[in-house]
């Protein structure tokens, strides 16, 4: 979909940067490591713009050794022309001024992720120092901005230090930006390989093709450069997210549609593959963006598919007339599926751009299924293929039937014999959700303690008594079956799986509360996959936390500390003489007075936050370290396990 030149007549301003620096996290959601990256995201999703409106095949992004990023693409070049009313260059205007930008009318952008022109101002009020070069029409023009305090104390922010100049002639074409973020805004401005590496390697899935690549020069040895381009694009993107799965068919399916006209259109990708697995994994962004909450694509995706898979079933003899339809959850079990779609203007619900509200997308993304899916399905070629969906669906009914009587009868033991989980579980005797705490204790001894020191005004304990099934290998029947996972369930009252309503949730914190040792990490890790597969939206809705325990007491008379790591014990310890040291072995070594203290007090306490920033990634991870494949674990293992310091699932589940 192309469109006429990028020039400054299609830069809007809406008001100035005055806001940025005093509140940092209305723009980039935080100071920490997250808003870090958003910063380098910002930059990033301006080259993709030009990438996915077809004017760049090629971006790089570059680490420098005094922590500065570069993002660097072979595009049109932001405008260097002089605005008519601002009277300075297009540059200047789309760093200095905080809603400026080529995106608010679709002449010179046909699909972007930055909506609201203002990621380029906001990395210029947030970084000690900016330096753009713009290579155009032969020509090679440079601009720098900085932030600086003056002799009164008073902050000046992404000034710049002259007017844009030319500076010399050049065969280059494109847009490089330079920053280096502000160590006065951000705890660290030390950007993670790993984090950026992720993002851009699911970029390139996204935009196929195109060439994607990182290098990081702040390694003492040498710099490391990896490209990342895939010419499959999303088919291949769904092929990774399967590779440690047993795919049902060989080659994933992918359909394209487009539909509705000029500033309406929409462009609709899917990739799509079954496993041998019984849980579903869906993908969907638009304009790259990832939409983690769904929204009504993926509606329009799953109705759709229902239809006519049910269609097919019936004109192939599977279902007979008397027979009812299969739900849209049999066709979907062990589906793994991306959808892509670029469009011009986004309704995202809610201010994090997580779930598309778009009522066109959902009748995109049907229509464009129902016409280019059943073709593929009738075609002799891909006869078996079909018989492989249709019959999984058909034994995922039969599951899902029996998981249903295993649901009611779980339902029905659960009013004849409440009585032994309300012994297991010890409730608050607050009623208020909002604020009540639900700790999940491994352990009869550490449960013991929780309860005798707990404030049973808001935090209720459910001790385990063995290790939690893992429920990456069990069908939902399987899983119901399980005692601990029931007592979970009921505790909760939200149920789980297609049943999941979020406001039934009985506790505001569910904190995992397991020993510092690998047996607790182990235990974790397999609570963790169950929340995941089975209460994601726990997890996206911020309630899911670790408590962190302690691991040494250091008493020196009657002065005692605690210490959550030897770096902390070192700390602690320097200097001091005559101390003595405990370290504990598990939570059941501590009275109900130190776990309250250390632990469960809400002003002393430590807790992690479990969060999903990168789906795609955590659900590759989920499958690899507890699905059924040995060999693929190992060479994980050996590839990133730091023996000396315990690296767990739930530690890659990235956290706040």
């Amino acid at each position: 979909m192309q469109h006429h030149d990028y020039t400054v007549d299609d830069i809007r301003v809406m008001e100035g940067l005055e806001a940025v620096r005093v509140r940092p996290g209305m723009y980039i959601g935080s100071t920490g490591s997250r808003g870090l990256h958003h910063m380098l995201w910002e930059i990033v999703d301006n080259a993709v713009d030009e990438a996915a409106n077809g004017f760049a095949n090629e971006i790089s992004v570059t680490l420098n050794k005094d922590n500065s990023v570069t993002v660097e693409d072979n595009g049109r070049g932001i405008p260097v022309g002089i605005h008519e009313k601002l009277h300075i260059s297009g540059v200047e205007v789309v760093y200095t001024q905080l809603h400026a930008g080529g995106k608010f009318d679709n002449d010179a952008y046909g699909f972007s992720g930055g909506l609201h022109g203002v990621g380029a101002s906001v990395v210029n009020a947030l970084s000690e120092y900016v330096e753009v070069e713009v290579a155009t029409a032969g020509k090679l023009y440079r601009i720098r901005f900085h932030s600086y305090e003056d002799e009164n104390g008073i902050m000046h922010s992404g000034i710049p230090t002259a007017p844009l100049e030319e500076v010399g002639r050049t065969r280059r074409q494109g847009t490089r930006v330079n920053f280096l973020p502000d160590k006065r805004v951000f705890e660290t401005v030390e950007m993670s390989y790993d984090v950026v590496s992720k993002r851009i390697n699911e970029l390139a899935y996204l935009n196929k093709g195109v060439l994607f690549r990182l290098t990081d020069c702040r390694r003492k040895d040498e710099s490391r450069t990896r490209e990342y381009k895939y010419d499959g694009g999303i088919v291949d993107f769904v092929s990774y997210l399967n590779a440690d799965k047993t795919p049902l068919y060989k080659e994933p399916i992918y359909f394209k549609g487009i539909r509705g006209t000029g500033k309406n259109t929409i462009i609709v990708e899917i990739a799509m593959q079954h496993n041998d697995g019984y849980t579903e994994s869906m993908f969907s962004y638009v304009n790259n963006i990832p939409t983690t909450e769904g929204g009504t694509h993926e509606t329009g995706f799953r109705s759709a598919l229902t239809k006519v898979m049910n269609d097919y079933c019936r004109r192939i003899g599977l279902l007979k007339d008397k027979d009812a339809s299969l739900s849209g959850e049999d066709f979907r079990e062990g589906l793994t599926a991306v959808i892509s779609l670029k469009m011009s203007s986004i309704q995202f619900e809610g201010q994090t751009k997580t779930k598309l509200g778009n009522t066109e997308a959902r009748a995109a993304v049907e229509s464009v299924v129902i016409d280019e899916l059943i073709p593929i399905l009738e075609d002799l070629k891909n006869a078996e293929l079909a018989a492989l969906i249709s019959d999984k669906a058909v034994k995922a009914a039969k599951a899902r039937e029996a998981a249903r009587k295993a649901k009611s009868m779980a339902r029905e033991k659960s009013k004849l014999e409440n009585a032994p989980l309300v012994g297991k579980l010890s409730s608050c005797t607050g009623r208020n959700a909002e604020i009540n705490e639900l700790f999940i204790v491994e352990g009869d001894s550490a449960g013991g303690s929780a309860k005798q020191g707990r404030d049973r005004r808001f935090q209720a304990i459910l001790p385990l008594r063995g290790k939690p099934l893992n429920v990456e290998k069990r069908r939902i029947e399987q899983v119901l079956e399980n005692d601990e996972c029931r007592s979970i369930i009921t505790a909760l009252g939200t149920g789980i799986g297609e049943d999941f309503e979020l406001k039934n949730l009985k506790y505001n914190k569910v904190i995992i509360l397991s020993d510092a040792d690998q047996d607790g990490a182990h235990i974790r890790a397999l609570l963790l996959t169950f929340f995941y597969r089975y209460t994601r939206e726990l997890i996206t809705s911020g309630h899911v936390y670790m408590g962190m325990p302690p691991l040494y007491k250091v008493q020196k008379g009657k002065e005692v500390s605690y210490a959550y790591d030897d770096d902390e014990l070192a700390r602690l310890t320097k200097g001091m003489r005559g101390y003595t040291l405990q370290r504990y072995k598990g939570l059941g070594e501590m009275n109900p007075e130190q776990l309250w203290e250390t632990t469960l007090n809400p002003e002393n306490r430590s807790l992690v936050q479990v969060s999903i920033e990168d789906a795609a990634y955590v659900e590759h991870l989920v499958t690899l370290l507890m699905g059924d494949k040995v060999a693929p674990r190992k060479e994980y293992i050996t590839e990133h396990a730091d023996f000396n310091k315990i690296d767990t699932f739930e530690q890659r589940v990235t956290t706040e």
